[in-house]
C-alpha cells in the first residue's frame, strides 16, 4: 500500500518535525494493549512502518510482566466478564425452580475449573493479538520500553539486554495499574489482578472501594456463595453515576445478600490463625479470607523516563495530551488509560484510531467524548449513556425533564425474585433532545448500546415515543415512557454525588 504519512508541516497537528532525517520506523508504540494494538495496525494500514514493544505475558501485571492485549484482555474486562457469567448461574438455578425445573441433589461449583478455562481463554487471546499485529506487518519486540529522547525508544529485553530504536513518531499506550491503600498490613490485601487468579475461592471476602471493580467483584464472589462485605467512603457506591441509579444498584446488591458499609473505610489489616483481621475507621473488626483493594488505578508512566525527555504529566502521573492525543513533545503521543481521560477500552480504541488517521491517514480528527456509553457488570448490570440527571442540571440552560420506569421483569413474576429493573431518560425541555439514558437490570449493556446510537444521532423524546417497541421485552420500556416523572428547574442546585 502506498504510504499516506503526512509530510512535515503539511498539517500543523500532524507535523512531528524531524526534517528529512531517516528513522528505523515511522511509528514506535510502547504497550500492546487495546490502544497500542489499534494504533499500530491502523497506522500500518496507512502504509506506515510500525514497531511495538510489550512485556512478557503473565496474568498478573508488574513492571516486567504484561502481555499482548493488555489489561482488558488479560486481567480486566474479558476475564472479569467470564467470572460474572459464572457467578450468574447461581441465581439462574434458583429462579429455574418456578419454571418447572426440578434440580435434585446439590449443585457444586468448581472454582478451579472456571479459573483454568478463564486462563486458557486469555492465553488464546494473547496469541490472537500477536497474530493480528503480525498480519498487519507490525514488528513485535518483547521487553519494557522507555524514552531516550524525542525519537528514540530503548527496550529492555527479558534477558536484561537493551536495544534502541528510532522513530519519527512515538505512541505511548501503557495503560494503568491497580493501586493499594497505604494502611498497616496492606501487603495482606490483593488487587483485581490477583482476584482474577486466586487459587482458592474465598468464603469470606472484604472489598474496599465503591467503583466498577468493587461492585463487580462483590457480585461475582457473592454469586459464587461467598459472604461479602463492601466498604466505601460515600453514602452510595459508584460515585459519578446518576444518583438515582446508584440507589437502585445498592438495593440490588443488598438484595443479593452483599453487606454494605457506606461511609466506612479500613484502617488496618493483620494476619491471624483464622484469616485476615480487618479493622475499620469506626472501630469494627471482622475476619476475612481475602481483602480486595478496589480503590482506583494509576497510570503506568513511572518507568518511561518521561521527565528526562520533557513529556509533561499531572500529579498522579497521567500524561498530558492535547485534543489530538499529542504530548508536550511534538513527536510523542499517548492514548488510553495512561492519559487518564475516560478510562474505558473502547475509548482507547477511539483515541488510537483518531491518532492514526491524524498522523498517517491525512485525516486530522479529534476523539469525541460526548455520549460515551459504559456498563458496570454487577448482577444485575447497570449501563448508562450521556448525561446523568445531576450533570444535565449543571449543563442545561432550560428545565430538565426526567422520565423513569421501575418494574418487575416478566421473568421475575414467575421466579418470584424480588428485584426491580429501572430505566431512566433525561430530556432537555427546550429542545426535547434526550441528554442521557440509564438502565439497571438484566441485559442493560446490550440495550443501552442501541440507545447510544440514538443519542449520537441526536434523538429527541418524540423520536423515542414514535418508535414501536418489541413486545414482550424490557427494552420496549424505553419507547413507552410517556408520563413525566419530574421536571427539574435548571436554576435549582443539582444534587451532589453522594
Amino acid at each position: 500500500m502506498a504510504r499516506k504519512m503526512l509530510k512535515d508541516g503539511e498539517v500543523a497537528v500532524a507535523d512531528g518535525g524531524g526534517g528529512g532525517e531517516s528513522y528505523d520506523y515511522d511509528l514506535f508504540v510502547i504497550g500492546a494493549g487495546s490502544g497500542g494494538v489499534r494504533g499500530s495496525r491502523t497506522s500500518a494500514s496507512f502504509g506506515a512502518k510500525v514497531a511495538i514493544c510489550e512485556l512478557p505475558f503473565h496474568p498478573i501485571s508488574s513492571d516486567w510482566q504484561g502481555g499482548h492485549g493488555g489489561t482488558c484482555v488479560i486481567r480486566g474486562c474479558v476475564p472479569k466478564k467470564i467470572l460474572v457469567y459464572g457467578a450468574s448461574f447461581s441465581g439462574e438455578f434458583e429462579d429455574s425452580k418456578n419454571f418447572g425445573w426440578e434440580i435434585n441433589g446439590d449443585i457444586n461449583f468448581n472454582w478451579k475449573k472456571l479459573l483454568e478455562n478463564k486462563t486458557q481463554e486469555i492465553v488464546r487471546l494473547n496469541g490472537v493479538y500477536q497474530r493480528i499485529l503480525a498480519n498487519s506487518g507490525v514488528t513485535m519486540i518483547e521487553g519494557a520500553g522507555s524514552l531516550v529522547d524525542a525519537r528514540t525508544v530503548e527496550v529492555t529485553q527479558p534477558d536484561g539486554s537493551k536495544q534502541r530504536h528510532t522513530a519519527k513518531h512515538i505512541l505511548i499506550a501503557t495503560g494503568s495499574r491497580a493501586q493499594r491503600v497505604n494502611i498497616p498490613g496492606k501487603e495482606l490485601a490483593i488487587t483485581s489482578d490477583e482476584a482474577l487468579s486466586l487459587e482458592e475461592l474465598p468464603k469470606r471476602a472484604v472489598i474496599l472501594g465503591g467503583g466498577y471493580i468493587a461492585v463487580e467483584f462483590a457480585s461475582i464472589w457473592r454469586g459464587m456463595g461467598a459472604q461479602v462485605d463492601l466498604f466505601y467512603r460515600k453514602e452510595l457506591p459508584l460515585r459519578g453515576f446518576d444518583d438515582e441509579m446508584r440507589t437502585v444498584v445498592a438495593s440490588n446488591l443488598q438484595g443479593r445478600g452483599i453487606r454494605l458499609h457506606p461511609g466506612t473505610t479500613l484502617t488496618e489489616l493483620s494476619k491471624t490463625a483464622d484469616g485476615i483481621k480487618v479493622v475499620t475507621d469506626k472501630g469494627d473488626e471482622l475476619i476475612a479470607d481475602v481483602v480486595l483493594f478496589a480503590t482506583g488505578r494509576t497510570p503506568n508512566s513511572n518507568r518511561l523516563n518521561l521527565e528526562a525527555v520533557g513529556v509533561e504529566v499531572d500529579q498522579i502521573g497521567a500524561i498530558k495530551v492535547d485534543e489530538y492525543s499529542r504530548t508536550s513533545v511534538p513527536s510523542i503521543w499517548a492514548v488510553g488509560d495512561v492519559t487518564n481521560r475516560i478510562n474505558l477500552t473502547p475509548v482507547a480504541l477511539m483515541e488510537a484510531t483518531c491518532f492514526s488517521k491524524t498522523v498517517f491517514g491525512g485525516q486530522p480528527i479529534k476523539p469525541d467524548y460526548r455520549d460515551v456509553p459504559c456498563a458496570v457488570f454487577s448482577i444485575p448490570p447497570l449501563s448508562v449513556v450521556g448525561l446523568s440527571e445531576q450533570q444535565a442540571l449543571e449543563e442545561a440552560k432550560s428545565d430538565v425533564l426526567v422520565f423513569t420506569s421501575t418494574f418487575n421483569p416478566m421473568k421475575n413474576s414467575i421466579s418470584k425474585r424480588q428485584e426491580k429493573t429501572m430505566m431512566k431518560l433525561v430530556v432537555d425541555s427546550e429542545t426535547d433532545r434526550v441528554l442521557g439514558a440509564a438502565m439497571c437490570g438484566p441485559d442493560a449493556a446490550e440495550i443501552i448500546q442501541g440507545i447510544a446510537v440514538a443519542l449520537k444521532c441526536g434523538a429527541t423524546k418524540a423520536t423515542f415515543d414514535s418508535t414501536v417497541g418489541i413486545h414482550p421485552s424490557a427494552a420496549e420500556e424505553f419507547v413507552t415512557m410517556r408520563t413525566l416523572t419530574r421536571r427539574v428547574s435548571a436554576a435549582s442546585k443539582p444534587k451532589t454525588s453522594l
